[in-house]
């Protein structure tokens, strides 16, 4: 195989028009991941988790919604802003049994209440429903998560 420096940069209106931008109308899933570090413990639990703990977390977002007139569903900027202004920032290095809503702090509690916030921010900022939050996943460990849907949660619009 052979690689070549490209003899020109494509420029629009020339080499391509605005409005061959967006190549389908097909709905997309576009997810980012992140990772912060919490500390916790579980109330009415018998085992190691009763203790105060900690782990690296890791929380994927997954939107959907059709592409606009650029071929963007929702700028992966945006999800990270966020995602980091509505959990991250607000959990990261933090107890959280203490800056959490009252909830015994496990993923699957932890998860829903994640859900709620990335839902009410699309909703907030006028991108629902054009672009819909279809799944929330959290990772406690590499191996186990909890995870909630838009049809788990009631908002599947089918």
């Amino acid at each position: 195989m052979t690689y070549e420096i490209p003899k020109k940069v494509q420029t629009l209106g020339e080499d391509i028009q605005r409005s061959e931008l967006k190549y389908h109308d097909r709905e997309v899933l576009v997810s980012k991941e992140f990772t912060f570090d919490s500390a916790h413990h579980l109330h009415c639990y018998e085992g190691k988790c009763k203790s105060l703990h900690g782990h690296t977390y890791k929380l994927q977002v997954v939107m959907c919604g059709k592409v606009d007139d650029r071929g963007i569903t929702i700028d992966f900027a945006d999800i990270k802003r966020i995602a980091k202004e509505r959990i991250i920032d607000r959990l990261d290095h933090r107890y959280l049994n203490e800056v959490l809503p009252p909830m015994n702090t496990t993923a699957e509690n932890m998860v829903v209440w994640m859900y709620e916030q990335l839902r009410d921010a699309l909703r907030s900022e006028g991108l629902f429903p054009a672009v819909r939050l279809e799944e929330v996943r959290l990772w406690e460990t590499p191996t186990s998560y909890a995870a909630v849907t838009a049809r788990l949660m009631g908002d599947d619009p089918a």
